[in-house]
């Protein structure tokens, strides 16, 4: 079966059908993208895919509308969009597209939905309203300001609706393809991690290889022993703080306050270490110069950190 066609409907445009065909248009590249509301093209056939219209719900078919009564629905009750239909038949294999590994496949899929998927789904059916957000972000939610590039209400031009959802596909794929390959890395660096910290044994010292998202897989490795991270920053290393959880600013243990907005000698003279560059004044990171400077640093934070 060769996809041929991938159709949606034309007019004014959402995010759900934006999002959907930076799906589609990834994994049938050579499909020609059709905005109508053609009864001839929103009928199902095999060699098209049809979705935000038409008014059926069918994988099978190929088509993913739900608009309709009743409305397709996800287990927990809350409803889809075009797009949360479209990941769900598609989204796997969008993410082999993407080369992320087969072993991640399941977890990112998941985790996308969640994320990204979820809130356009909820937005478009008005199950939430974009000024939950708060008035300061209400017009900046991804659904808010991708609508924002229709046209205007008076831009009678000859085909200005599909002008402007051709013009906004590439700036929807671009967000779709961070937010999938961020979600790939952090899969990435949560294997790195877990493999520092089975090599650091007891330590309370955790050496990384590379700056990386670690506070995962340390909650996943259950070393609750583990204080601070050291990892090589361009030709520095840096000591890093480990935060006690996502919502939170408060650490395990923060570097020591004599430290505290200190640069070059003056902080050389207040740690005793030859080669420290810099500490935050949040207490956060300190920079130095080698590794060797960066584990002494790390070896009197720890000292200091059990003394209290």
């Amino acid at each position: 079966m060769t996809i041929t066609h991938l159709v949606t409907h034309s007019g004014g445009f959402h995010a759900d059908e934006i999002l959907s065909s930076v799906i589609l248009t990834r994994l049938f590249p050579e499909a020609k993208l059709i905005r109508s509301r053609d009864k001839a093209w929103i009928m199902p056939a095999q060699d098209r895919i049809i979705y935000d219209v038409g008014g059926q719900f069918d994988a099978e078919a190929q088509i993913f509308d739900h608009h309709q009564r009743p409305n397709p629905l996800r287990s927990d009750g809350q409803p889809f969009s075009s797009f949360g239909l479209v990941w769900a038949q598609y989204g796997r294999d969008y993410l082999r597209a993407m080369d992320v590994p087969e072993h991640d496949i399941e977890a990112i899929h998941s985790a996308f939905d969640r994320d990204f998927v979820l809130p356009v789904d909820l937005l478009d059916n008005g199950a939430v309203n974009a000024s939950e957000a708060g008035p300061l972000f209400a017009g900046l939610t991804l659904p808010v300001l991708l609508e924002s590039l229709k046209p205007a209400f008076d831009d009678r031009t000859d085909r200005a609706d599909d002008r402007a959802f051709m013009a906004a596909l590439p700036i929807a794929r671009a967000f779709v393809e961070a937010q999938v390959k961020r979600k790939a890395a952090k899969y990435r660096a949560e294997t790195m991690v877990l493999a520092a910290i089975e090599a650091a044994g007891e330590e309370r010292v955790l050496e990384l290889p590379m700056g990386m998202p670690f506070r995962a897989g340390v909650q996943k490795a259950g070393a609750d022993h583990l204080l601070f991270v050291v990892h090589p920053r361009g030709t520095d290393w840096a000591l890093t703080t480990i935060r006690t959880g996502d919502d939170t600013f408060d650490n395990r243990a923060d570097l020591p306050v004599a430290w505290a907005g200190l640069t070059d000698d003056a902080l050389e003279a207040a740690s005793g270490v030859a080669g420290a560059k810099f500490c935050h004044n949040g207490r956060f990171i300190a920079v130095a110069s080698s590794r060797e400077a960066v584990l002494e640093m790390a070896d009197i934070a720890v000292a200091e950190a059990l003394a209290e």
